[in-house]
């Protein structure tokens, strides 16, 4: 009797798992060619009552600063790792264990996973979905429109959500005009985008900005983006 019951539940929890991983596999397939309608951080604006700027363009659409400004700043080796940078994961690891300034691993795939599909939380098991749904979009999208959906839902500012709001938020102009410099400075704020300004930045991020535009043109020589414009 206690057998059929384990065997049972076994079989639910079996089937419960196959149907999880058909309808993620299902929603990921959706969103290489939909894009996806509102992201959790959008919803969670909205419901405080915070006016949120989007607006999709395709990443042709968008100056070719841009995706080397954030491959530039964030994920150097974006084109050559498969969802999962090792190097700078061992790197922040070992920055960590030493007492250092807290650094992050995130390649722009995870990034993107953890934007497009998950909630903001530091938690293992949304960890576990994120580093889950990186492999699916490293598998079904592709690089090109990776990049694509991580530079239109990626957080901006309060309310601001993509690059081409935070370049008529910011700059008065669009996506596809941008300069490098004006690029650099989009890049610059990434990392705490609520409390850094691209209009009027600190010392610091001014620093930071110039470090991103030299490092677009490096980039742009050495062919590092070339998984885009393929």
């Amino acid at each position: 009797m206690i057998g059929r019951m384990i065997k049972t539940v076994l079989g639910w929890l079996a089937g419960l798992a196959l149907a999880l991983v058909v309808l993620s596999l299902a929603w990921v397939v959706l969103y290489r060619f939909v894009a996806p309608p509102i992201t959790w951080l959008q919803a969670r604006d909205a419901i405080n009552g915070q006016h949120v700027e989007r607006e999709w363009v395709p990443l042709t659409a968008m100056t070719k600063a841009l995706p080397r400004a954030v491959i530039g700043a964030e994920d150097a080796n974006f084109c050559r790792h498969n969802g999962f940078d090792l190097e700078a994961i061992q790197a922040a690891a070992t920055a960590n264990v030493q007492g250092k300034k807290l650094r992050g691993g995130s390649t722009i795939s995870q990034q993107t996973a953890k934007n497009a599909f998950l909630w903001p939380d530091r938690s293992y098991v949304r960890k576990g979905l994120e580093a889950y749904f990186t492999l699916l979009i490293e598998l079904v999208w592709g690089k090109p429109r990776i990049m694509e959906v991580y530079l239109n839902i990626v957080e901006m500012g309060p309310g601001i959500y993509g690059m081409e709001a935070a370049a008529e938020h910011y700059f008065g102009t669009t996506a596809d005009k941008l300069s490098a410099r004006q690029a650099a400075r989009l890049a610059a704020i990434l990392p705490q985008p609520i409390k850094r300004s691209a209009v009027k930045p600190s010392k610091s991020v001014k620093r930071y900005a110039r470090r991103i535009e030299k490092r677009v043109k490096v980039v742009r020589d050495e062919g590092i983006d070339a998984c885009l414009w393929q």
